[in-house]
């Protein structure tokens, strides 16, 4: 068999490290080359470019789903990495071409997808979320360390010699994929699979989300998420670049802003989220995740000065405990045998607003005329230039709209979330009412939707 040793998850976290430690190098000299190529609407043209990337992943990841259930997941790797990492060499060739080819990659920018499958072929139902947890970490791993080193190397040497470094270190990844990863899908799953056709349910990206509406919880759920990671996806589009160009950072500046808050975050989600869901519980630990957001940016909204961003950024890492607390709810509220499908339209709607929440932002930034005109002048030693000291002067009220514009969606996801019950034993009552039914044959087995008290009831006089 191709590869080094049996399919670890071992390979999938080396494969993920790789393609977003490239990235990661970039971060600095990509927000330079996204000013100098778009001048008069470096926001507006940012979002729509990760607006088309986010929107063009959300169709083809159910496609590239299936066809790697069907041909297995090696090669969907190697697809998936070498689409992702092709515009990278472009950045100092054609910066034209780097963004097209950026937008139009997003159809196989799907890495993510794959690797979890890669990882749920090799391991156990119990050992999963750890695995998963490994390569989540692994991800902010690759970008805590990245852009710091980007930026170095960038000031010392140039940014031609950090885009030829990542080129090197995608190519790094593209050749432990043909030699070193073993395909981790049984070979005797794939020879029957070949002649099979893929239903349009497979591969359409709608169809998990055609299911919200049937229960109300889910629903409440899921509102909440789409109105708090909008924002959320919208942010991570433009906020780097809205510290260099509009709060005069410099590229060592957002660098160790990024780092700072991928530790913090790191935290957050581990030791800070365990303690907060054993002492105030799952639903409130969601409450309080939401109210950080808000916080956070109505601070990024009005914030003026650089400590105010970093200030904001620590409250941000608190904020980052809001996802995994909503994927805890959902998998308690759910019935074992929907666990899937449940947090198949979370991770929907996710993919959903990557495509929507960087649009949204830059069309936002674009309506207020948050634009630079020209290039930002040499740092002064506080670490701002005249340029952006000068942009918050005439803009002084609302120095970052979208930021508000997100406090305000989070506020919504806030109320929602209200209504969403604690229900932390659902499942099990759900589960001993099944079986209950199916025992005593009770005509009422096929509920419906608007008999959600039927359940609890009946396991009560049980």
């Amino acid at each position: 068999p191709q590869g080094i040793g049996s399919p670890s998850v071992y390979h999938a976290v080396i494969v993920i490290f790789l393609e977003f430690f490239a990235w990661g190098l970039l971060t600095a000299p990509t927000l330079v080359v996204l000013h100098e190529t778009f001048p008069k609407h470096t926001f507006l043209m940012n979002g729509l470019i990760q607006g088309v990337k986010g929107l063009l992943s959300f169709l083809s990841a159910p496609l590239i789903g299936a066809l790697s259930d069907v041909w297995g997941r090696k090669s969907f790797l190697l697809l998936t990495v070498f689409f992702t990492c092709a515009p990278i060499p472009l950045m100092k060739i054609s910066p034209w071409w780097y963004f097209a080819v950026i937008s139009v990659s997003g159809v196989f920018a799907v890495t993510f997808s794959v690797v979890f499958a890669y990882v749920a072929d090799i391991t156990q139902e119990h050992e999963r979320s750890m695995a998963y947890g490994l390569v989540s970490a692994t991800f902010a791993a690759s970008l805590v360390t990245s852009p710091a080193i980007g930026a170095y190397l960038g000031r010392a040497y140039g940014d031609s010699l950090v885009v030829v470094l990542a080129t090197a270190i995608a190519l790094l990844d593209i050749c432990f994929i043909l030699v070193a990863v073993p395909e981790s899908l049984p070979e005797k799953m794939r020879p029957a699979s070949w002649g099979a056709p893929i239903s349009w349910e497979q591969a359409d990206p709608f169809a998990s989300l055609k299911k919200v509406g049937q229960d109300s919880i889910v629903l409440l759920i899921c509102i909440t998420v789409f109105l708090s990671y909008l924002p959320e996806a919208g942010q991570y589009s433009s906020f780097f670049l809205y510290l260099r160009q509009i709060m005069g950072f410099s590229s060592e500046s957002v660098a160790a802003f990024i780092a700072v808050l991928g530790i913090l975050s790191i935290i957050a989600q581990t030791i800070v989220l365990s303690l907060l869901m054993r002492s105030i519980g799952n639903k409130n630990t969601i409450l309080l995740g939401l109210g950080f957001q808000i916080l956070q940016l109505a601070w990024y909204g009005f914030g003026s000065e650089p400590w105010m961003m970093w200030a904001a950024g620590a409250v941000a890492a608190m904020s980052s405990i809001t996802f995994p607390a909503v994927s805890a709810l959902v998998s308690r509220t759910a019935d074992a045998d929907q666990q899937g499908v449940v947090q198949g339209m979370i991770t929907g709607i996710r993919g959903l607003c990557n495509g929507l929440g960087p649009a949204l932002y830059g069309f936002i930034f674009y309506i207020f005329h948050v634009e630079l005109n020209e290039l930002p002048m040499p740092e002064s030693p506080s670490g701002g230039s005249a340029v952006a000291q000068s942009h918050l002067q005439q803009n002084s009220i609302i120095p970052g709209p979208p930021f508000l514009f997100g406090a305000c969606s989070v506020l919504l996801a806030l109320l929602v979330a209200l209504f969403i019950p604690e229900h932390t034993n659902l499942n099990v009552r759900s589960s001993n009412w099944k079986k209950h039914c199916g025992s005593h044959g009770h005509p009422h087995s096929p509920q419906a939707p608007g008999e959600a008290k039927e359940p609890l009831l009946q396991d009560t006089n049980v």
